[in-house]
């Protein structure tokens, strides 16, 4: 049987169990926050007062914060790509709903608030150039993005249960930064995005954990292929209106490793994690292929680090069209 048949089977043989992962991973419409939640009530005389507050409390916030909150921003608001991504992996089976199709319509649906309110915020916050950061977003969801996965389910899977770990590290260490800088209510909001995210990625873990029980070799192997390769982050493709493709990334992840949001160590602790909740080191009843795969796995975490202390971040700023130094 070829793998493209196998990994089907094995997807038709979990989706039996998407409905009670729906029920304990993801929040009912009904009950969870919205971004009017954390935003002024524009229904309220008091909405130019709270908006007056979130101008002046902006303006604590120092630039490079800016850029990492717009940078968060557009990958959030990015979302119809990973939706369409998703909806084409083997076996989630867009053209005929099954419960597979359901995960992600519900996943995409919790996912969309997050891109939502901080688009929100910003907007209101006036310390922002809101054309260029939405020609940026508009450019990232016409350019898509390649995250080496194909559409086997195997390797998304685990691109899913690493990227949602990394946005959660990223909007959790946002909030702290907004919280000393006295903006509560920014960091309520990047705090509760990042709970959401957690649980995301305990989700799409948990899907990992389930293939690993019933097709060991081949979801090492997928493991291992996406580590070799490396994980790719969402915003690859980043850019400012009138520059190439990729060409805002660099500087993008430079200001988020340069003020501690996401770095180089992180990266290696997401792949320790990994290793550790899937308890890579007791799986059994490998091929000797993935016996390798998961030799290398296991030295990978030490190796990366040793690279990571290599890594020069340059401390000057890179000027952004998203936002303006003097505007601070």
């Amino acid at each position: 049987m070829s793998l493209k048949n196998v990994r089907l089977e094995v997807m038709q043989l979990l989706e039996k169990d998407v409905d009670s992962l729906i029920e304990k991973y993801l929040i009912p419409i009904d009950s969870i926050w919205q971004p009017t939640d954390f935003l002024p009530n524009s229904e309220k005389d008091s909405f130019f007062e709270e908006v007056k507050e979130i101008r002046e409390l902006a303006k604590e916030l120092p630039y490079d914060l800016w850029v990492v909150l717009i940078g968060d921003m557009i990958t959030e608001e990015a979302l119809p790509t990973y939706e369409s991504w998703l909806m084409d992996v083997e076996g989630v089976n867009q053209g005929s709903p099954n419960g597979w199709s359901k995960w992600v319509r519900h996943w995409t649906a919790e996912e969309n608030r997050h891109g939502d309110v901080l688009s929100k915020y910003l907007y209101l916050s006036g310390r922002v150039n809101m054309k260029e950061i939405e020609k940026t977003t508009q450019y990232l969801i016409a350019d898509g993005f390649d995250i080496g996965t194909d559409r086997d389910p195997y390797k998304n899977f685990v691109y899913t249960s690493f990227q949602e770990l990394a946005t959660y590290i990223s909007h959790n260490r946002v909030a702290k930064l907004a919280k000393k800088r006295g903006n509560k209510q920014l960091s309520k909001m990047c705090k509760i995005i990042a709970g959401d995210e957690m649980r995301h990625h305990h989700a799409y873990s948990e899907f990992v954990e389930r293939i690993f029980e019933v097709d060991p070799s081949q979801m090492m192997m997928a493991f291992h292929y996406m580590m070799k390769q490396k994980i790719t982050m969402p915003a690859v493709f980043l850019r400012e209106s009138g520059e190439k493709i990729g060409s805002a990334f660099e500087e993008f992840s430079n200001t988020a490793q340069r003020i501690g949001v996401y770095t180089a160590k992180d990266y290696v602790d997401i792949l320790e994690k990994l290793i550790n909740r899937w308890e890579i080191d007791k799986i059994t009843s490998l091929t000797d292929e993935a016996e390798k795969a998961r030799d290398y796995l296991m030295k990978l975490p030490a190796r990366m680090m040793r690279v990571t202390e290599r890594v020069i971040i340059p401390e000057n700023s890179f000027q952004f069209k998203w936002v303006e130094p003097a505007k601070l």
